[in-house]
């Protein structure tokens, strides 16, 4: 008779990298309209009609606000085109 021998199941931890966040930080000015800031925030930033407005908002009373979090190359092409739309942003 043939016995069988299980093997032990293996644990393996997996480390999942989780790369460094950048912000996009769009700052107020006294140019543009809240309209045209908050079309930009939803075609660029992909924020739905409430968050854009917020945004906004925010941008408007506290002279900044961090409008989009992610890994740095696709903040530094969100940052690229809020400018390209004449908004004032940086990658932090």
């Amino acid at each position: 008779m043939v016995k069988e021998v299980s093997k032990p199941e293996e644990s393996v931890d997996v480390l999942e990298h989780v790369g460094e966040q950048y912000q996009v930080v769009l700052y107020n000015d006294d140019v543009n309209t809240f309209d045209h800031v908050i079309d930009c925030l939803m075609d660029i930033c992909e924020h739905d009609q409430i968050q854009a407005e917020q945004c906004a908002l925010l941008v408007h009373y506290k002279g900044k606000a961090s409008v989009k979090k992610g890994e740095l190359e696709k903040m530094q092409a969100i940052c690229q085109a809020l400018c390209d739309c004449d908004l004032s942003a940086v990658v932090e």
